[in-house]
């Protein structure tokens, strides 16, 4: 059997011998819009919870923009065309719209590859576009602190225009519950302190921060009661299938727009499967999401629920990129130093995280499963020496050795990586 997986530009083949029994998993199907153009001027005009874009960017004076940075495949160059020519027909001066990237603690994106994240040439000539920068303390508006004591500092570029509009690709996140919305604020545009005490360990090791959890998820509820307080966010809100082609977008009130795309995205991206497995293959979804090992771990995690206790995750992930910050990289080093319980009891012991770590951190959660074996291209030995799983030249011997050592030919493959999030289900009998 050969099965493709998302893996860098180009996928990579998977072939398994017939006596594997395989079991591949995808999203449930999601007919993509016919006319994804007009399906975002309409979602404009038709808003969820607000007046029309329209309307709301009449008699204002700036508007701020808020897109993902280069690890989410947004497509931007389908929604920006529409949204800045309804705000400037509305009133608002083009040198009034400043298009801000929400890096989060991400390095910025420039060049060749601002052009990609923006994804249309006359946006990028005739926009004002810059990156967020979340070190710099200047830059950013105190808001106080929310109910658990996370300090409110957010890009005083969004907090002062006077039309503020997210957008974002809604997809599982394993810590969020799902992508989208009041995550393009926190921690898209939010200062270093706010970020660092968001992915304190006291949220992360939480039972409901978990993929597709919304209902009592301690980092999402942070996240609506900081919008809150910024107030008048609007968002336009898009879903893709597998092929990145755009199934569903929606504009309106940054909580109600994101609550309605959250609920068509579960229909597709969360997948009951009525078994567990002890031999799990996935990805990291491809290129952009896996040029960089930071990032693989979500893969990794997506599969827990469906991982027999002591199985073993296969993951392919190009890492082209290298292994992502140097603070991730230290973190690393710091678990391969110390071992998973003690480095969480160090995490534990914090009020703020260190930058990067709590990915280190969402991966010992994936190894208290089992085992993970790592496929990649990207990484170099020495980079090898920090991932604290296994790396496997061969994708097919990795899963065959696993089949062999488990005594179980029943193999699942999930080529979407993250954005399908499989969940064992027990079937009732009849």
């Amino acid at each position: 059997m050969n099965i493709n997986l998302l893996y860098g530009h180009e996928g990579i083949d998977l072939h398994l011998p017939e006596d594997i029994r395989v079991t591949v998993i995808r999203k449930n199907p999601m007919r993509p819009l016919d006319d994804p153009i007009r399906a975002v001027e309409q979602a404009l005009e038709n808003p969820v919870g607000t007046a029309s874009l329209a309307e709301l960017a009449r008699d204002k004076k700036s508007a701020c923009i808020l897109i993902c940075d280069i690890t989410r495949p947004v497509p931007n160059g389908t929604l920006l065309p529409p949204l800045v020519k309804t705000i400037t027909e509305a009133g608002i001066e083009r040198e009034n719209i400043l298009i801000l990237i929400a890096t989060g603690l991400h390095r910025p994106n420039e060049g060749e590859e601002l052009r990609e994240v923006i994804g249309c040439d006359e946006i990028l000539s005739t926009v004002r576009i810059e990156n967020h920068f979340a070190r710099d303390r200047e830059g950013h508006v105190d808001l106080g602190t929310t109910g658990r004591g996370i300090p409110v500092m957010i890009d005083r570029r969004f907090v002062e225009a006077d039309l503020k509009i997210v957008t974002g690709l809604v997809e599982p996140h394993f810590m969020a519950g799902y992508s989208g919305g009041r995550k393009l604020v926190t921690p898209g545009i939010a200062f270093r302190d706010t970020i660092l005490s968001f992915h304190a360990a006291r949220f992360l090791e939480h039972c409901n921060s978990a993929n597709c959890v919304i209902e009592g998820n301690p980092l999402h509820e942070e996240q609506v009661e900081i919008v809150r307080k910024i107030g008048g966010i609007v968002g336009i809100n898009v879903v893709i299938d597998e092929e990145r082609r755009i199934g569903f977008v929606n504009f309106g009130e940054v909580e109600e727009s994101h609550k309605e795309a959250v609920a068509f995205m579960r229909k597709h991206a969360e997948v009951p499967i009525p078994r567990r497995f002890k031999t799990v293959v996935t990805t990291s979804a491809g290129y952009p999401l896996d040029k960089t090992y930071y990032q693989t771990i979500k893969g990794m995690v997506g599969v827990v629920d469906i991982l027999e206790p002591g199985g073993t995750i296969v993951i392919a992930s190009e890492c082209s990129e290298g292994m992502g910050s140097r603070e991730f990289v230290d973190a690393q080093r710091l678990l391969m130093e110390k071992g998973s319980d003690q480095f969480l009891s160090i995490l534990e012991s914090r009020d703020r995280a260190l930058i990067d770590e709590w990915q280190t951190e969402m991966l010992v959660k994936a190894l208290r499963v089992g085992t993970v074996k790592l496929h990649t291209t990207g990484l170099s030995e020495d980079d090898l020496k920090d991932v604290f799983v296994d790396s496997v030249s061969s994708l097919e011997e990795a899963v065959l050795a696993s089949v062999k050592a488990l005594n179980d030919p029943d193999v699942a493959v999930v080529p979407e990586g993250p954005y399908v999030i499989p969940y064992y289900q027990e079937t009732t009998k009849k």
